[in-house]
């Protein structure tokens, strides 16, 4: 059985800071004016409903919006401990898979953007469909991150440009404008 919003209401209210707080006392755990939801990783909690869990940040979007998004819940600024409401947005999956950081071998800083050490150029290439898609070979890196940040695009992942280190570094080096 899923939650409804009618039953998130009445069990908390919502702090600015991202918290849930029990309005009720159910037992010596749950208990009114308590934080609700224990964590289970370094990062994501959880709070048990009638025996069932749920993940805290799907609570806090169906407490604010009155329904339990079907897709993924993102956390925008990639700290899955922050749910502060403007912090999660719906996303399908693939978007949410966008929003990883780089990966520990990732030197350039953005992610598909590397320098090829024996031809001294910049290389940038998206993965699409688990494959790897060359995008070409730039004397800059910075003409290597539009040609990135332009196939994101072209894919039609700019609605997701918020989690793009490739729109994040052009528009922090004045690159591009900022969208609206």
């Amino acid at each position: 059985m899923s939650i409804t919003y009618e039953k998130v209401r009445e069990l908390f209210d919502y702090r600015s800071d991202g918290k849930l707080i029990w309005r009720i006392t159910k037992s010596k755990n749950v208990k009114k004016g308590r934080v609700a939801g224990t964590s289970y990783t370094d990062w994501y909690s959880q709070v048990r409903v009638d025996y069932v869990l749920h993940m805290t940040h799907r609570l806090i979007y169906l407490w604010h919006h009155g329904y339990m998004p079907e897709g993924d819940i993102d956390h925008i600024n990639q700290n899955k401990s922050d749910n502060r409401i403007e912090n999660l947005r719906e996303v399908s999956h693939q978007c949410n898979l966008r929003n990883t950081g780089n990966h520990s071998d990732n030197k350039s800083g953005v992610k598909g953007v590397y320098k090829h050490k024996s031809w001294s150029k910049w290389l940038a290439y998206i993965v699409l469909n688990n494959k790897q898609r060359r995008l070409g070979k730039f004397k800059s890196f910075d003409e290597a991150v539009l040609h990135r940040l332009a196939a994101e695009q072209c894919l039609g992942w700019d609605h997701c440009h918020l989690a793009s280190p490739a729109y994040r570094y052009a528009l922090r080096n004045g690159l591009i404008k900022r969208r609206r």
